[in-house]
């Protein structure tokens, strides 16, 4: 039979899990660092790519960044991966980094430690099977962040990665929209969230197109998320 000081543990937990939030929940430990930006005074900036590989996105966006001679970070889904292997190996032999963004893209905020890391595992599989490439950065899906999410990180050898600035171009917004949202709120050391795969018709690399020459006109320097890490 339980001690009275075990069941009161019980009964805390239970209620912990009833009060929990069902979805993007932003909770740091002390253990687990999560990284939105990294403020710098050499005025880098990080683009980052959600969702993708798609099969006619994700070229296009490389083909900017190429030009510009731009190095850029992409979080991808494993089922993605999957369908779209060849964007997925295009990213990574243009130089790119590349995250591990869940195989399925599920609300991860809900699910159970077990199952945020078969999504995490599943996804890193895909990777290495079909691209030889093992991801060490992850972003969960809509930035949902939890104590599950934090140890399945921590355990697996990942950097939790979120974002400072949202260009919210899955809103569907018309270029110059994110264009001006980007240029009215950039600031050295911000992560910047775009996606390249979007159920609706993207925006993003009309936006891109105009944005990125902005920027490093502005005198910002685009990398990938580790090279900002490196500026700590």
């Amino acid at each position: 039979m339980p001690t009275r000081k075990a069941s009161l543990k019980m009964i805390a937990f239970f209620l912990g899990l009833l009060l929990m939030p069902r979805w993007t929940v932003l909770v740091s430990s002390a253990q687990t660092e999560v990284y939105r930006s990294v403020k710098n005074d050499s005025m880098k900036i990080a683009l980052t790519f959600d969702d993708g590989p798609h099969p006619t996105l994700t070229p296009r966006i490389l083909e900017i960044l190429d030009r510009y001679h731009v190095k850029a970070t992409f979080f991808m889904v494993g089922i993605n991966v999957e369908n779209y292997p060849d964007a997925a190996r295009a990213v990574i032999e243009a130089g790119h980094e590349v995250g591990n963004h869940t195989y399925s893209h599920n609300h991860i905020g809900t699910l159970s430690k077990a199952d945020v890391e078969k999504e995490l595992w599943h996804c890193e599989d895909i990777l290495e099977e079909l691209c030889e490439y093992r991801p060490h950065l992850f972003r969960p899906p809509e930035g949902a962040v939890n104590t599950y999410v934090e140890h399945c990180s921590e355990d697996n050898d990942y950097t939790l990665i979120l974002w400072s600035l949202d260009t919210r171009d899955w809103e569907n917004k018309n270029t110059e929209q994110i264009v001006d949202h980007v240029l009215s709120g950039i600031s050295p050391g911000d992560i910047i969230l775009m996606h390249d795969y979007i159920g609706t018709q993207s925006k993003t690399p009309e936006a891109l197109e105009i944005l990125l020459p902005k920027l490093i006109e502005l005198g910002f320097e685009p990398v990938t998320v580790s090279q900002l890490l490196g500026e700590r």
